[in-house]
């Protein structure tokens, strides 16, 4: 429901960066008025999305919301407000944002396995290979979802290909795949690594479960 609107606040936003340098002075003028209005239309957007997931994390208290992948015992770190933004900034693609969050979940709940492979998934979207590697390594272990394990190692296969071992990265996809054969990233990234083209998948299957 929200492409229509985005697509026209981005047309917007083209039409001003593109006549914005040979304007004259007054249409200069009118150009920024125009920005302003897009920047507080985006602000006001992220404003009533966040709203709008801490009243989803509100009734998620109210009703047994199945996480299996993650722990069979309850989860309170699930009803802290960092969790709840960190969420909404996740959906929203503001992978720093959530990073941010997320981080002050895990110093108050470590061993939140959800929270852990937010905050892993948001430094692979921003390109923060090392850190994403440490906290993938830190839930391997425990997982006990073959799904999660699935998961794991197919963001492991993206970040060896972003590191430029691609053998790796294949071994990483193929176990990915044996822990999870119903998983799609994992058979979409090998084909992407043998290919040489194409754009890598992760982080799909953790949008889906919100």
């Amino acid at each position: 429901m929200f492409q229509h609107v985005f697509a026209e606040m981005n047309h917007m936003l083209d039409e001003i960066m593109k006549h914005y340098p040979t304007a004259e002075e007054t249409q200069k003028h009118q150009l920024i008025q125009q920005w302003n209005m897009l920047k507080t239309m985006s602000d006001g957007i992220i404003d009533e999305w966040l709203s709008f997931e801490e009243k989803m994390g509100e009734f998620r208290q109210h009703v047994e919301v199945p996480a299996t992948l993650f722990s069979d015992q309850s989860s309170p770190e699930l009803e802290m407000n960092a969790f709840v933004r960190g969420q909404g900034y996740f959906r929203l693609l503001m992978y720093r944002q959530a990073a941010q969050q997320f981080a002050q979940v895990i110093r108050q709940y470590p061993d939140s396995l959800l929270a852990r492979m937010y905050l892993a998934m948001s430094h692979l979207h921003l390109d923060e290979t090392e850190a994403a590697q440490k906290h993938f390594q830190w839930i391997l272990p425990l997982a006990h979802s073959q799904k999660l394990k699935a998961m794991i190692y197919n963001a492991l296969g993206c970040i060896a290909v972003k590191h430029g071992a691609t053998s790796k990265a294949q071994e990483f996809f193929t176990i990915a795949l044996q822990c999870d054969p119903t998983l799609p990233d994992p058979l979409i990234n090998l084909k992407v690594c043998q290919q040489n083209r194409g754009q890598l998948q992760y982080g799909s299957q953790l949008i889906s479960m919100m």
